[in-house]
């Protein structure tokens, strides 16, 4: 059943969200030029990789540098990026993931092979599911940037404490993976955005 809900929820997210996605690409490209997507490489059910879509809001070569953004302000985000990161804008093209079922609307969110291959085998647990653009740990660790900026390792902090406690936040839903929880987890991702 939340396969059928993510294929209509995505279908007209795409298509009434289409003015939109003009306006963020046309920002994009006057602020900082180059590709208005990027295309990460992400892992996804079943242990498989799939090419995660967003809004460009780094400037280009920026992941090379490293995987994670550190503080409000990281020096890699583009203007434009910076408002589109805080409103999750970069977030909306991955309504196409979902649409040809990569992900899920709800679900653990993706993350790079790198972290991925530290997983321990309970932890794998979040590879059983499709993988969403939002989850329970999306809405907990919403301005995670900013611990990361905080720590005297960001690397360190995020492989130790910030990712083990967003995988036990994860198998919350993966536990009771209802139409109900998928709903409240939409719902609350959206009034944690408007916040």
């Amino acid at each position: 059943m939340t396969r059928l809900c993510d294929i209509v929820f995505s279908f007209f997210g795409l298509l009434f969200l289409s003015p939109l996605f003009l306006i963020v690409a046309l920002w994009i490209v006057l602020d900082d030029p180059g590709p208005v997507f990027y295309r990460q490489q992400r892992v996804g059910r079943h242990n498989k990789d799939f090419g995660l879509l967003k809004f460009r809001s780094m400037r280009i070569g920026a992941d090379k540098m490293s995987l994670i953004t550190i503080g409000d302000r990281d020096p890699r985000v583009t203007r434009a990026g910076y408002y589109i990161r805080k409103f999750k804008l970069d977030e909306l093209p991955q309504l196409w993931n979902v649409l040809i079922g990569d992900m899920s609307l709800v679900g653990p969110r993706p993350e790079v092979r790198r972290y991925v291959d530290l997983y321990t085998e309970k932890q794998r647990q979040v590879l059983s599911v499709r993988p969403g653009i939002t989850d329970y740990a999306s809405i907990e660790y919403i301005d995670e940037n900013k611990l990361l900026a905080q720590a005297a390792d960001p690397d360190k902090t995020y492989i130790e404490e910030i990712m083990p406690a967003k995988i036990e936040l994860n198998r919350r839903y993966i536990n009771n993976p209802t139409l109900g929880q998928y709903f409240k987890i939409i719902f609350l991702t959206i009034a944690k955005i408007i916040r």
